[in-house]
């Protein structure tokens, strides 16, 4: 994949007019999404560099991920003109950035790319790492492919347009980091820090990150968060999961410890998908219970340590509303998981905060144990 730039913003016009001009396009466009557009798009059209710039509005949302949805980009860019040598530009959450990478990725067969997330998910998680892609066949993200965008810009500006549920979605994921994040990484800081200035994250390596990142997080009080304090945080995250994907692009090994709380969660959230649609973050909480409770019982995961975080999750995340009739549906979503090999089900576990287990396998009586430990678990 081409080298992605991940931008620590302080000054986002500047940011932008530099990461727009080393695009060198000859059209320029702007993805937005029914939210976006009226929240984030004001903060960014006045600048220069957004003259002529071409709008192209999508609906917000998970249940707009859709081969239906792709279809109107790929329309809207041939109606206005769109080469392969034009810019795509996503402002937006995590839906946005994925279906807008697989648009300007397939398109002509691939024209550049800009992502500035706006959403807490998007900048720890959808936006930094090249992947891209739709729901399909009721599934989540089944069809995409891997693609760096050219630059990923990170402005804090942007949390003060969320509410308390999509800083909660993003926060899942930073809880994610957190457990998967080794001190041991600080002694390759030399090779991290090489990565990170060819990424564009100004003057930072992991040996800046705090000693205890999860008990950090855990501590934060992120129903009424520090926006200051919490954009550090981010930054801390991010640096987290760029350093797997540059060390694993295309998921072999390392970058599978990004897969920790999504086999169950992508279940649940395609289980929600026939109901009530949940945000993705809440959803890898959920699955977050089930894989640290498989991890305890089959790879040695320190019990007090699963406990606090279920009680973090289960306080600020609640449940999904699911009983036992519920399991065959979230046992066949599961066989679906991407992660899966030779026909079974594939987890990431931990056998303790930063020590991974990769390529794990349960028994349906173990995935259904931890779905009881879900429901009625404290």
């Amino acid at each position: 994949m081409e080298e992605q730039k991940v931008i620590l913003s302080e000054n986002l016009e500047q940011a932008l007019t530099e990461a727009i001009r080393e695009c060198g396009a000859d059209r320029r466009f702007v993805l937005v999404d029914d939210t976006t557009e009226q929240l984030c798009l004001p903060v960014v059209a006045g600048f220069d560099c957004m003259k002529g710039v071409e709008k192209i509005v999508i609906g917000a949302g998970d249940e707009h991920k859709t081969l239906a949805t792709l279809t109107h980009v790929w329309n809207e860019l041939q109606r206005l003109g769109a080469s392969r040598h034009s810019l795509l530009i996503n402002l937006g959450g995590g839906m946005v950035t994925d279906l807008g990478g697989f648009a300007a990725s397939t398109f002509k067969r691939g024209m550049s790319l800009i992502n500035i997330p706006t959403t807490l998910l998007a900048m720890v998680d959808a936006s930094v790492g090249g992947k891209t892609g739709i729901n399909f066949g009721g599934l989540k993200n089944e069809i995409g492919v891997f693609r760096n965008a050219s630059s990923v810009i990170l402005d804090a500006v942007f949390l003060k347009t969320l509410d308390r549920e999509n800083i909660l979605s993003g926060y899942a994921e930073m809880l994610k980091h957190g457990l998967i994040y080794s001190e041991e990484w600080r002694v390759k800081s030399g090779e991290f820090a090489t990565a990170v200035d060819c990424c564009a994250v100004a003057n930072s390596t992991l040996n800046t990150l705090h000693p205890k990142l999860l008990n950090e997080l855990l501590t934060f009080d992120v129903e009424q968060p520090d926006l200051l304090a919490l954009g550090r945080m981010v930054a801390d995250s991010v640096k987290v999961k760029q350093h797997v994907v540059t060390e694993d692009p295309l998921e072999q090994g390392l970058r599978k410890a990004l897969n920790l709380g999504h086999t169950v969660g992508h279940a649940f959230e395609s289980l929600a998908l026939t109901r009530h649609p949940v945000l993705h973050g809440y959803a890898v909480a959920w699955g977050l219970v089930c894989e640290l409770y498989l991890s305890t019982i089959k790879t040695g995961f320190p019990v007090s340590t699963m406990r606090q975080v279920v009680r973090f999750i289960l306080e600020h995340y609640g449940r999904m509303d699911i009983t036992c009739d519920d399991y065959p549906t979230l046992l066949e979503l599961m066989t679906h998981d991407k992660k899966n090999t030779a026909g079974k089900i594939n987890f990431t576990l931990l056998h303790d905060v930063g020590d991974l287990a990769l390529n794990q396998t349960a028994t349906k009586e173990e995935i259904e144990e931890a779905l009881d430990f879900y429901r009625e678990g404290q």
